[in-house]
């Protein structure tokens, strides 16, 4: 799995031979639910001579000509590549070829909408996808021009990267769509949109002066629950804060926002036609950790249109540089653009951990990752290159200063509009406009992996000053590298049970150890915190007498970011087996309930499940889950009505319901017995209660089939999938487990909903044979499946929730087998299983 593997040595020698002008591509889309055909014309320079290939994932080729001459599509292509002979320095090459709609997210992708039957399509090409649409050469450096021609049911709308022209009429209900040429652009960022999708309009006026049309789409019958005027808002924000922030006008001629079903990503950057998951148009209530996230994606994607789209990286081991970068600058325009105004609490409590959580497994990678091919792109799509990738561009920017990363940022648009770039091309202009030498630091943070601890050591006088005060730095074994940080030391006191800061300074450290003559000589406070303002990449530690004031008194921390980051130092301490996961439990139930930020909370529940079932030692796990069913039951009724806490807590109560008393009250608060002010619930909170009541052996077959029948929507399949994977029965589990592994009948969105539900299960004998199962298995799903599909199933079947050393040991076997080996991107994925299910082992003994 795949086939379709390109090298990037292949990649270096076709950009050294090749320059391609234009891609004309005809589809039409009326030619049965299976498959549409493609009429491509490719015009291309070449060193005359040379023999390459085209990159075609095809149903089938009916005919390639090249320079006027036909190949035998027999010989020349394989369903992947169609090879191309003896070049000339311009060539013109015409293929006809026969393309497979996906249900995977992937390529060409077609959903029909079980509310009303409507057929609805979109593209996904970051990697390589592309090709499963029309003939390309499937790299970020070929760029070229793209038109359009498409040919689909005349009531459709019918959306690509530039503005949709006036439809011909072919026949009756059949129309062709013929879009003007794209500028110069990656193929991987070429879209086409297509279906009766409802669309809402209004437009701009660019810094440069043009008239921006903007566009909002989504399915029709998901219409009633878009809010466009709020999307255009925040559009319009971002356009206003990006465009002068980096002082180039917004590249394109105009801007849709697309939801789209069954989509694998949260969104994805094509140019002008940015595609979103459907998780976030909101029929149900939402949590406003959702809701910021929503602004957040909106404003990544809009930052590509800069970083990614106009200026493009060479290769792909330059992806963490566009989407450290988008994630950075949207954060930055979320709080200083947008009424999110803590979005970097946000981005500490959530990004941050999923960084620091990436960079500790055995498959941590420097930043500037090598990749040798695709496959390592696909798994590389991850927490450095997101997560770790912006966090230590923010420390980038303190090392800097803000104003010269700017405008080093804004030189670096400007001099490579519209070419492909390297790593170097930046570093150039933010050394010109900081003075400062970026090699060290380049080496230090890019070029090696691994997250720093810091910690204070200090000795104090008789009246409790500190007479001296060090930073200490370390790194573990396998990866040794000291940094230099920017950080920020903050001093808190206890005043009246709130702990308030009363000093804060700023400096730099560097080695082992940094000492800190700015301290001595002041009172020793309640609580010291390295990393004040969450300026630095690092795990931090707390003193005693710190860690004493800062857990007995977390709901006091009132700035949110410092509160976060206590949050997560007592999250690290559990996780690296320095502190008892019953202790975690105990902290997160004392002070959750006060706990102001929404995405914390969502953080904070989400580490529950994981300690619940995976760091508590096997003797107190289930009375651990118990009181934390209890606990969130308890936090749900006392929650202000009808707030953002209650609403969390009601919805992860049926992650660990347990007992007939938790089956009663989910079942009467289903059933509208019991009522808790001010939550209403809605569709998507019954759901999550039907699936913990099936956990729980109250519902079944009959009443999921009832709910579907209330539901019966994409999201209520879902739902419904995920409900029917999570039936505690013997039988129940072979026959999910056949479907899924088996059966290629569900989709990407109903794999990954029924594949995660698969191990939530209250008795984790249910799992036993899956450990062999998924051991024997996962080899056999890496070759026969898509990428994304494999990674659903492998990721999410893992039984991790048996939690044992037989199932590590077992999976240890299958890692060193040399067929595994040759696969790095699968053995990728096997490692990461492995290393959770290690420190979950190692958390338990401490818990013991």
């Amino acid at each position: 799995m795949p086939g379709e593997n390109l090298t990037r040595i292949e990649a270096q020698e076709r950009a050294a031979n090749l320059k391609v002008h234009s891609y004309q591509v005809a589809l039409d889309l009326t030619k049965g639910p299976e498959t549409f055909e493609s009429h491509t014309t490719v015009s291309f320079e070449a060193t005359a001579g040379y023999s390459t290939f085209i990159d075609a994932i095809t149903d089938s080729v009916e005919q390639i000509e090249l320079n006027g001459e036909l190949l035998d599509p027999a010989t020349h292509s394989d369903g992947v590549r169609i090879q191309l002979p003896n070049l000339k320095e311009k060539n013109t090459l015409v293929i006809k070829a026969t393309g497979k709609y996906s249900n995977s997210g992937e390529g060409l992708h077609r959903f029909v909408d079980p509310v009303d039957n409507e057929v609805y399509l979109y593209t996904q090409f970051e990697v390589p996808d592309s090709r499963r649409m029309f003939p390309v050469f499937e790299q970020p450096d070929l760029k070229a021009e793209f038109s359009f021609s498409i040919i689909a049911p005349s009531y459709w709308e019918v959306t690509s990267n530039q503005a949709t022209p006036k439809a011909t009429v072919l026949s009756d209900g059949i129309s062709r769509w013929d879009f003007a040429p794209t500028p110069r652009i990656s193929s991987y960022i070429t879209a086409l949109i297509a279906g009766p999708y409802a669309k809402w309009t209004d437009e701009l006026t660019s810094t440069s002066g043009n008239k921006i049309p903007l566009g909002v789409f989504c399915r029709k019958s998901l219409a009633e629950y878009m809010d466009p005027e709020y999307i255009f808002e925040k559009t319009k924000q971002g356009f206003d804060f990006f465009e002068n922030l980096f002082g180039v006008p917004y590249p394109f001629e105009k801007y849709d926002q697309l939801w789209v079903p069954d989509f694998n990503a949260g969104a994805m950057e094509n140019a002008g036609a940015v595609t979103f998951t459907e998780n976030y148009v909101f029929r149900s209530a939402v949590t406003d950790a959702t809701r910021e996230r929503r602004v957040v994606t909106i404003l990544h994607e809009l930052a590509h249109m800069w970083f990614g789209d106009l200026v493009t990286m060479r290769w792909w081991n330059d992806l963490w540089l566009n989407e450290s970068f988008a994630e950075y600058a949207s954060t930055l325009a979320t709080a200083e653009a947008t009424e999110w105004k803590e979005a970097w609490t946000t981005f500490a409590s959530l990004e941050k951990n999923w960084a620091y959580r990436q960079d500790q497994l055995p498959s941590t990678h420097p930043i500037v990752a090598t990749i040798n091919d695709l496959e390592d792109v696909q798994v590389n799509f991850d927490g450095i290159t997101y997560a770790k990738g912006a966090s230590v561009l923010k420390q980038l920017v303190a090392w800097v200063g803000q104003e010269p990363f700017v405008r080093g940022v804004s030189s670096y648009f400007k001099k490579h509009a519209w070419g492909n770039t390297e790593l170097q091309d930046l570093l150039v202009e933010l050394e010109r406009e900081s003075g400062r030498d970026l090699t060290s630091w380049s080496k230090l943070w890019l070029e090696t992996a691994g997250v720093n601890t810091l910690k204070p050591d200090f000795t104090l006088d008789a009246d409790g000053n500190y007479s001296s005060f060090h930073v200490v730095q370390t790194a573990i074994e396998e990866q040794p590298t000291i940094r230099p940080h920017r950080m920020g030391v903050g001093l808190f006191n206890l005043v009246d049970g709130k702990l308030i800061r009363s000093e804060y300074l700023e400096l730099d450290i560097d080695g082992p150890r940094s000492a800190v003559p700015q301290l001595v000589g002041k009172k020793q406070p309640d609580l010291l915190l390295l990393n004040d303002n969450d300026l630095a990449y690092a795990k931090i530690r707390l003193d005693d007498r710190s860690a004493k004031a800062a857990l007995g008194n977390l709901s006091g921390i009132e700035d949110t970011l410092a509160r976060t980051l206590v949050w997560t130092a007592a999250w690290d301490a559990t996780r690296d087996g320095e502190s008892p996961a019953s202790d975690f439990i105990d902290l997160v139930l004392g002070h959750i309930g006060t706990e102001t930020e929404s995405t914390t909370i969502l953080t904070l529940l989400r580490q529950l499940v994981t300690t619940g079932t995976l760091y508590t030692a096997p003797a107190k796990r289930e009375a651990a889950l118990n009181k934390i069913a209890d606990g969130l039951i308890e936090l749900a009724s006392k929650a202000k009505h009808g707030s953002d806490s209650q609403l969390q807590f009601v919805k992860f109560v049926p992650q660990f319901a347990r007992t007939q008393a938790h089956a009663k009250w989910m079942q009467e608060l289903l059933e509208g017995k019991t009522a808790l002010a001010g939550l209403v619930v809605d569709q998507d909170v019954r759901w999550e209660l039907v699936i913990g009541l099936v956990i729980c052996g109250v519902f079944g077959e009959g009443e999921i089939a009832k709910e579907l029948e209330r539901d019966n929507t994409a999201n209520g399949q879902k739902f419904a999938a995920a409900a029917t994977a999570a039936i505690p029965t013997s039988e129940g589990k072979l026959a999910i487990w056949k479907k899924l592994t088996e059966t290629e009948e569900f989709s990407n969105t109903l794999i990954n909903s029924a594949s995660l539900a698969f191990g939530r299960v209250n008795d984790t004998a249910l799992l036993n044979p899956y450990a062999d199962h998924y051991l024997a298995n996962a080899e056999r799903i890496w070759d026969e499946r898509s990428y994304h599909i494999a990674a659903y199933l492998l990721n999410n079947l893992y039984p991790i929730q048996l939690a044992n050393e037989e199932l590590a040991q077992k999976t240890k076997v299958l890692i060193e087998k040399d067929s595994i080996k040759a696969k790095p991107a699968l053995r990728r994925i096997l490692v990461e299983n492995l290393a959770a299910l290690e420190r979950g082992l190692a958390a338990q003994k401490k818990d013991a």
